[in-house]
């Protein structure tokens, strides 16, 4: 089975800086919950005795490389266990949710941690270790773990890129900038300026492609040679590659296509396809058709063939951030909160079979397979969060915690990528399977 396409930390106060003898010897408990406003507060706003062994994170190794990363393709082998629309959404899956566990203090009382990122973890300076009720860690999963973090973007990150078979690793950010990563050191080796905001990015062959206001840059990794193509009103925010055309999601509602003419070594205009009366965010291809997603909260359908609508997708109720192919089955997210799976009818039209709801829109979804060839879905959600779900159960395997929003997901051979709105980027490694399985009696 394949994917085709593509994405809150609390502030607390800190200790009181005064220190006053005529208070209540006792820790404010709406301190400890970072939520006191109180002032001055009749309760202590520090601990009485904390532990002394502090647990700042650790620096990660540099370098993000492995010898399964090496190779030019993702790993697609294992059959699928779908039995038909009937099985979206159940079937239990493993689920296994690392913040489920429980940890004893020394006194015998047990904690529950709190889905929340502990700040002052953040901050190095958590004193409480493995008795904090809050994560000390940037993910709550026993699948995948953090590799390392790529630091140097100003502004979020909206575009990642691994192009098959290089060891260099591109984002792109709204900071008007491309990075070029080495997978080998984990360093910067590059900055590319570009003199507008980066909406997407795409590594499609030899060629990088970068959607910026009013153009799409083109250049050739291996040659060097770079190429601009004009023609696009306002910013260009999806981008996607099918039937020999390069098509370009754009803010005036428009999908630019262009096709490259090896003679002339430029991409000429192909087509103009017209219909979304807002700006076009996501585009997918798969099964010899175009499905794009639009801030006018449809999708459409569009034949590769002769280029022509199909059909219009009404179901969702807010911006369509994501579309994204797999198998037989068009997956699409919306700041609805939703997330709608799709099957075509006899008819040949597509229906909603299954709609999968979160807390929180949703921003961005990836597809790709875990350490085991079983298929994970990946799904950002404006609560600063990625949730990873098994496919086709929607069994939660775990989340994913950053600063900001996480805006790109990109997947690799064993190793994923995600770009938040500070501008950072993190590398993910998936682990074999932890989870305990039932003993058999």
């Amino acid at each position: 089975m394949d994917f085709d396409g593509g994405k809150r930390v609390f502030n607390r106060l800190g200790p009181s800086q005064q220190h006053n003898d005529n208070r209540n010897q006792k820790v404010c408990y709406h301190w400890r919950a970072g939520n006191c406003n109180r002032f001055p507060c009749p309760f202590l706003h520090r601990e009485l005795s904390a532990p002394a062994n502090g647990t700042a994170s650790s620096k990660r190794p540099h370098g993000f490389s492995t010898d399964d990363q090496r190779s030019t393709t993702a790993r697609r082998g294992g059959g699928s266990n779908f039995n038909g629309p009937n099985t979206w959404g159940r079937g239990g899956g493993r689920g296994g949710n690392a913040i489920d566990n429980n940890n004893s203090s020394s006194k015998g009382a047990v904690f529950k941690k709190t889905e929340k990122i502990c700040n002052f973890w953040v901050q190095g300076k958590c004193g409480y270790g493995d008795k904090c009720r809050y994560l000390h860690s940037w993910s709550s999963a026993n699948c995948f773990a953090m590799l390392t973090q790529l630091e140097g973007h100003q502004k979020v990150v909206s575009g990642i890129a691994l192009p098959a078979g290089s060891d260099k690793l591109y984002t792109g950010s709204k900071d008007e900038t491309v990075r070029v990563w080495d997978c080998q050191s984990g360093q910067c080796a590059g900055v590319i300026n570009l003199g507008g905001e980066v909406g997407c990015m795409l590594s499609e062959g030899p060629w990088m492609f970068v959607g910026l206001p009013n153009l799409v840059k083109a250049w050739n990794v291996q040659t060097s040679a770079e190429l601009s193509l004009n023609g696009p009103v306002g910013q260009v925010y999806s981008l996607v590659v099918g039937s020999d055309l390069l098509f370009a999601g754009v803010q005036d509602g428009n999908i630019l296509a262009w096709r490259y003419n090896v003679a002339t070594n430029c991409f000429e205009p192909a087509a103009s396809l017209q219909g979304h009366t807002s700006a076009v965010v996501t585009l997918v291809v798969g099964a010899n058709r175009l499905y794009s997603g639009s801030m006018d909260k449809s999708i459409r359908v569009w034949n590769l063939e002769n280029l022509q609508c199909l059909q219009t997708l009404t179901d969702h109720t807010s911006v369509v951030m994501s579309v994204l192919c797999w198998d037989q089955f068009l997956l699409s997210c919306s700041l609805d909160k939703t997330i709608k799976v799709w099957a075509a009818t006899d008819s040949g039209n597509l229906e909603v079979t299954y709609t999968h709801t979160e807390e929180h829109g949703l921003l961005t979804l990836c597809g790709m397979h875990d350490l085991e060839s079983k298929p994970v879905l990946l799904c950002a959600c404006n609560d600063n969060t990625v949730r990873a779900y098994d496919l086709p159960s929607f069994a939660e395997r775990g989340k994913i915690f950053a600063k900001q929003e996480i805006r790109s997901i990109h997947g690799g051979p064993n190793i994923f990528f995600t770009g938040d709105g500070t501008g950072e980027v993190r590398v993910w490694q998936w682990l074999a399977d932890q989870t305990p399985q039932p003993s058999s009696a």
